[in-house]
């Protein structure tokens, strides 16, 4: 029987219309979200990607100041301008989308954004809350996968989840996330990486795989357990002279041999790539109601 297939497409319109309807009810209080978004440089995918928020805020009626900076902006120009942003009562999140050119200090930059407008969750003092538990904007990736997860009836209490990859976007903060005391976590959490001494020892016994490797195929279906419920955050480009554009794009497991263990599982494209934008959303309207006083 094949696995049930997550689809983070559905869930993620869900929650837009659950948003839409939070900034409508908080533009009658004279309340407007807003996000600064910047993007230095002329990377096709992060252009790709700030265009889908702009849209995004544009549909469910988030204020976007948008800033497109050319890629010899220097550091200093940057900082001045998140300097301007952190200032601005207008807005609430602020958005530098990465990766920054090689001259700009990206560490630097994450830093200067005030905390209260992290909405990325990158800022060293949001990891921190994080890590011990406090009220704190999410990362939105992982936070998306946690929604996928709960929004899907996935018992993450007692659990044991094995996540695949350690990275500071993805790996590191959703295994912490999953080890909070609180309702969509409780899990207990194994975290695997490229030292990892057979990885499948470790998948194998996980009730929950979440899989953020950044290369395909790296869980197979012999890696899984009957029954297991599969997270693929990966998004990789093979070649394939079957598509006009001359690829297609997978995840970093074997989708099609794994749905026939799996319970359920996310596909590539559909899956979690929907969330993120979504969560980024998610924490900009709740950055706007705190800056208000609102509940």
């Amino acid at each position: 029987m094949s696995a049930k297939i997550i689809d983070g497409k559905q869930i993620a319109a869900d929650i837009r219309d659950e948003l839409t309807a939070e900034v409508s009810a908080l533009k009658e209080r004279g309340i407007v979200p807003g996000l600064g978004v910047i993007l230095v440089g002329a990377d096709p995918a992060s252009q790709s990607y700030v265009t889908a928020k702009e849209r995004a805020c544009e549909k469910i009626g988030i204020y976007s100041d948008d800033n497109r900076l050319p890629a010899e902006t220097t550091q200093e120009e940057l900082l001045t301008l998140v300097a301007k942003m952190n200032e601005d009562p207008k807005i609430n999140g602020i958005l530098v989308q990465l990766p920054l050119p090689k001259h700009i200090d990206e560490a630097a930059v994450l830093l200067a954004i005030d905390p209260d407008k992290d909405v990325d969750g990158f800022h060293p003092m949001s990891v921190g809350k994080m890590m011990i538990g406090e009220e704190t904007f999410l990362p939105c990736t992982p936070n998306g996968i946690i929604q996928l997860l709960v929004r899907s009836g996935v018992e993450t209490s007692g659990a044991h989840v094995v996540v695949v990859g350690r990275s500071n976007i993805v790996g590191k903060p959703v295994a912490n996330m999953l080890l909070q005391k609180k309702e969509g976590a409780n899990a207990t959490v194994t975290l695997c990486h490229t030292r990892t001494k057979d990885v499948g020892h470790f998948t194998r016994q996980a009730d929950i795989i979440i899989a953020a490797s950044g290369w395909p195929n790296t869980v197979t279906a012999d890696m899984v357990k009957e029954g297991a419920v599969v997270i693929d955050v990966g998004v990789n480009r093979v070649e394939d002279a079957s598509r006009e554009r001359g690829y297609r794009l997978v995840g970093d497991v074997d989708f099609e041999a794994i749905k026939e263990k799996a319970s359920m599982i996310t596909p590539v494209p559909g899956g979690v790539g929907p969330m993120t934008i979504t969560m980024l959303l998610y924490n900009t309207v709740v950055s706007a109601k705190r800056a208000n006083g609102v509940d």
